[in-house]
């Protein structure tokens, strides 16, 4: 008897993930209270870059972010937020990580619970 696996997929659609950036970019630069701030969202490697001129632009930049993504079904989970950082010349930065796939240890334990069930 042959032995059961099964495969465990945590993937991110890098096309509607370039698409909300895209949006996001779009509405910063026509929302007015954006205007003149130079608030920038940018894709580093795999990581979004979010630039600034207060704390408070950061935010609202993320929360723009967050509903596009959220609007093209990618799940806000795969989001790993840092802190927000201040840069130079007063402005501020934040990172956030995209998450893809599960971590080793993560996925060992699932495989073992799994196996626990010893279900057919």
């Amino acid at each position: 008897m042959a032995d059961s696996s099964f495969d465990i997929v945590s993937k991110i659609d890098r096309q509607e993930v370039a698409n909300a950036i895209n949006q996001t970019q779009k509405e910063i630069a026509q929302r007015y209270d954006f205007k003149g701030t130079d608030t920038r969202i940018e894709l580093v490697d795999k990581a979004f870059q979010v630039d600034a001129s207060d704390h408070f632009k950061v935010k609202a930049a993320v929360e723009v972010l967050e509903s596009k993504l959220a609007k093209r079904s990618v799940p806000l989970q795969c989001l790993d937020k840092g802190k927000i950082e201040t840069a130079g010349g007063g402005r501020s930065r934040l990172k956030i990580a995209i998450k893809a796939g599960i971590e080793t240890e993560k996925a060992k334990a699932i495989v073992k619970d799994v196996k626990a069930t010893k279900l057919k």
